[in-house]
């Protein structure tokens, strides 16, 4: 068979291609199928959300780390919120950090629906789509009854949650549990021994665990390469070391592997909402009794001058937080996120820095890209779960 002649071809993928999940640009070089090169570009999307937050008072700058990732609202305003604590010295009551772990997990449940729904779908299997997000209106639904908004519920506080648990929580909440284990079996039946998703994901994008590590990549990616580590066991927070959980971890590193991580996370994560579920009183402290972050209860405001000051102080002028620095992460759906908080003693953050798992993911995708078909490149990126809003900040 003569040679044949090919022609190196540099293309653009993105920014505005609708499987690059979000304003992602790569600039690709191809030799036919075969991608020889990949520039990942980002920055597209920048909202600069870490310096305005610095013009924020404390609680304002919840509902703008919720817009970061914003598949992950709650684990946002949950990292934020503990990094802040830990200057204020505060000890959150036991009730509040359940409900918590609550929310973070049925976040969680929710982000990864999303993942598997879209991720099916670029890859040919549109029904998948469809179940995962009939499932996910259910989540909306929790959080629309919990805050009265489906994405953004600005629920979680600094020293502890917005109001109590409404009527009916609880049984939103178990209702769900008893209904999702059985819809998650159906989508295993869709994907798991599908042989096209099987042709599709196997094989494709792989990353070693040597690379993930020195990538400094985390969450599900990491852990389908074989890197055992998650921020609810190596750094326990909100009790995680109290519930009973596995980590789950696949060896290949492919695009299949971190399919089966993130659905075998789900799982488990609906394991810790029955365990926190059940820890969880219906009424009881849903913050911290302290009047200097805590407003004082309506009836008070109503009735006495000391109250009705402290309520205007708090929602005019914030709080303040004494002089230091903290950074607590968090296991978000993506991975270890949290917020590196600077005080200098005022009622505003002197400086926040978010550790943003998507920027990492994307960063290794050339290891992923390069050497594989131009075909799998949608496959790699939807598999990695990047949120374009964590990366450009």
């Amino acid at each position: 068979m003569p040679d044949i002649k090919t022609e190196v071809m540099t293309v653009n993928m993105g920014p505005q291609h609708p499987s690059t999940h979000g304003v992602l640009r790569l600039v690709l070089e191809l030799d036919g199928e075969t991608v020889l090169s990949a520039a990942p570009t980002i920055g597209y999307l920048h909202t600069g959300i870490e310096k305005t937050a610095e013009q924020k008072k404390w609680q304002q700058v919840i509902p703008l780390v919720e817009r970061m990732d914003y598949l992950s609202a709650q684990s946002n305003s949950m990292a934020f919120c503990l990094s802040v604590e830990t200057l204020l010295g505060l000890e959150i009551p036991e009730r509040v950090r359940d409900i918590r772990v609550l929310l973070a997990e049925l976040q969680r449940i929710n982000s990864h629906l999303i993942w598997l729904g879209t991720h099916g779908m670029e890859l040919g299997a549109v029904s998948v789509m469809l179940y995962c997000f009939r499932e996910r209106e259910l989540l909306l639904n929790i959080n629309e009854l919990l805050a009265g908004f489906r994405m953004f519920p600005s629920y979680m506080r600094v020293g502890g949650l917005r109001d109590d648990l409404p009527r009916g929580f609880h049984a939103a909440v178990r209702a769900f549990l008893d209904h999702f284990p059985p819809k998650l079996d159906e989508y295993e039946d869709l994907l798991t021994k599908n042989a096209i998703y099987l042709k599709r994901s196997q094989g494709v994008g792989v990353i070693s665990k040597a690379d993930a590590v020195a990538y400094s990549l985390v969450g599900p990616i990491a852990r389908a390469a074989g890197v055992d580590y998650d921020v609810r066991k190596c750094f326990p927070y909100l009790g995680y070391e109290t519930y009973d959980f596995a980590v789950p971890t696949e060896s290949r590193g492919d695009v299949y592997a971190r399919y089966l991580v993130r659905v075998a996370e789900m799982r488990e994560s609906v394991k810790l909402c029955r365990q926190a579920l059940e820890r969880i009183t219906p009424t009881g402290a849903f913050a911290v009794a302290d009047p200097r972050i805590t407003p004082p209860p309506k009836d008070r405001v109503y009735t006495e001058m000391e109250a009705l000051i402290q309520h205007f102080l708090i929602y005019s002028q914030g709080f303040t937080v004494p002089s230091g620095e903290a950074y607590v992460p968090v296991e978000g759906p993506r991975g270890e996120q949290g917020f590196y908080v600077v005080s200098d003693g005022a009622n505003r953050p002197w400086r926040i820095k978010s550790r943003p798992p998507s920027l990492l993911a994307c960063q290794a995708l050339e290891r992923m890209i390069v050497g594989g078909l131009i075909a799998d490149v949608i496959a790699v990126i939807g598999s990695i779960d990047v949120v374009m809003g964590d990366v450009d900040r």
